[in-house]
């Protein structure tokens, strides 16, 4: 199970970090990700990171967000600047690509003023 946290209410152009912990074995192994699902859309990639660290982002998101990993920890990390109130969403993390049992219950990013 994979258990992201760190979500809440910011206003635009604000800050947050996610925190996305593992529990399962052989997390330095794996190519993870952070996903999220805006109000009535569907569930998209946010950003991923490999067992070496190379990243990807997606457009909506490059040059606001960085995506990091602690392997001593088994956690992932999304630090999120400049927010825009179209990334509020509810963001998960799992492997990439994604395993349909890991999903946890998300964290919810809400920006407004």
């Amino acid at each position: 199970q994979l258990q992201a946290s760190g979500g809440g209410l910011v206003q635009p152009g604000g800050s947050l970090r996610l925190s996305c912990a593992a529990s399962r074995t052989g997390f330095v192994e794996y190519v993870m990700a952070w996903y999220r699902q805006p109000p009535g859309k569907q569930r998209e990639l946010v950003a991923r990171i490999s067992a070496s660290k190379t990243t990807y982002y997606a457009d909506s998101v490059k040059g606001r967000f960085t995506i990091s990993r602690d392997n001593a920890k088994n956690t992932i990390y999304l630090q999120m600047n400049s927010l825009k109130s179209e990334d509020t969403a509810v963001f998960y993390c799992n492997t990439y690509p994604p395993v349909s049992n890991a999903w946890g219950q998300g964290t919810l990013v809400t920006v407004s003023s």
